[in-house]
């Protein structure tokens, strides 16, 4: 079978055919989503039980319920990445849920957010994206309690997720110190992958490897919050590896080293995307913040685009102090994660990133 095919052609059309974007490609550009936030308005409310907000773009707000629980929210949504109807729904609903395993918390429930073509789409292919996000909450030990749906001009699902964590064990992206090592949980390249889907060009072994990584649950989060040494947590979506890191970087005023060559690619990656298989979203993000980005002689001519690649449902991207590293890619090789590896380290100066 084509991997780019529907699980059923003859009732609905492809999925992907019927958005502009897909998975977190769709985001709206970092440099524009920051003139966009600069314009919003009057500052933000900003009570003493709110712990995490806006201020350093982390995964999820964070509100303090009393002195052992924090209320961790974040919603999360997005047009097609595959066309099969029933994985589009696993994956929207795991990269939802992993901005809560992000920062450290367990998720304990959802609600579905659903905008769809009905006119164009069989009930049954409807249907069938939403019991792929059930099955993923089912799997992550939540119920989808609720939610909300419209009739769209382009297929969007994705969840609202709610979880619980102690104050004390929050970790937020911008708690890196000079010192630190960073160890990143899952391989770059969704953004190549699904380029080459969309134009009917991923083989069958390569869209098992995107199913399979896309619907990985980032559970090692709230275990590595608990560890000593582990001072900061973020996953890596559609800003790229490139983009999470400045993220961290520019939260703790820091400077992010990446060995490139210690960076783990999905297979084929490298020679999908020399072949041009890359998405607009690379480029968009590479505009927003290459500026800050100091790309190293004789790197590979596919590092720009690798490391802009827009994940969806991306790896996450920890900074720990040299003596938790081993514990802390104990906890990934617990939890199935078997390519995360040490990708850089993090140094004291002015903020930016710097790829080797």
């Amino acid at each position: 079978m084509n991997a780019s095919a529907p699980s059923n052609p003859s009732a609905a059309p492809r999925l992907t055919s019927l958005s502009h974007g897909g998975g977190c490609g769709c985001k709206i550009a970092p440099g524009v989503l920051s003139q966009i936030l600069a314009q919003s308005g009057a500052a933000a409310l900003v009570p003493p039980e709110l712990l995490v907000g806006l201020e350093t773009a982390d995964d999820a707000a964070v509100y303090r319920l009393n002195d052992s629980q924090a209320l961790v929210a974040t919603t999360d949504f997005f047009m097609p990445i595959v066309d099969d109807p029933y994985e589009f729904g696993r994956i929207a609903a795991t990269n939802a849920l992993s901005d809560v395993y992000a920062m450290g918390g367990k998720p304990i429930m959802a609600l579905a957010l659903v905008a769809m073509p009905v006119n164009q789409l069989p009930l049954e292919t409807i249907g069938a994206i939403l019991r792929g996000g059930q099955d993923v909450c089912r799997a992550a030990g939540i119920p989808v309690a609720g939610g909300h749906t419209i009739d769209s001009v382009e297929p969007i699902y994705g969840l609202v997720a709610l979880g619980l964590v102690h104050p004390d064990r929050v970790r937020r992206n911008a708690g890196a110190r000079p010192g630190d090592v960073l160890i990143l949980g899952k391989p770059l390249g969704v953004g190549v992958y699904s380029a080459a889907l969309k134009k009917e060009q991923l083989d069958e072994a390569h869209y098992r490897e995107l199913i399979a990584s896309t619907t990985r649950l980032n559970t090692p989060g709230p275990l590595l919050a608990e560890l000593d040494g582990m001072h900061a947590i973020t996953d890596v979506t559609g800003f790229g590896l490139a983009g999470h890191a400045l993220e961290m970087a520019r939260g703790a005023g820091v400077a992010v080293h990446i060995d490139w060559a210690r960076v783990p690619l999905l297979p084929g990656v490298e020679q999908l995307a020399a072949q041009g298989f890359v998405t607009g979203a690379s480029a968009r993000n590479w505009a927003g913040y290459g500026a800050d980005v100091q790309l190293a002689a004789g790197l590979p001519a596919t590092a720009q685009a690798l490391v802009s690649d827009p994940q969806t449902s991306g790896g996450l991207l920890v900074a720990c102090a040299s003596e938790a590293v081993g514990d802390v890619l104990a906890v990934f090789e617990r939890e199935g994660f078997e390519h995360a590896a040490v990708v850089g380290s993090v140094q004291a100066g002015p903020a930016h990133l710097a790829l080797r």
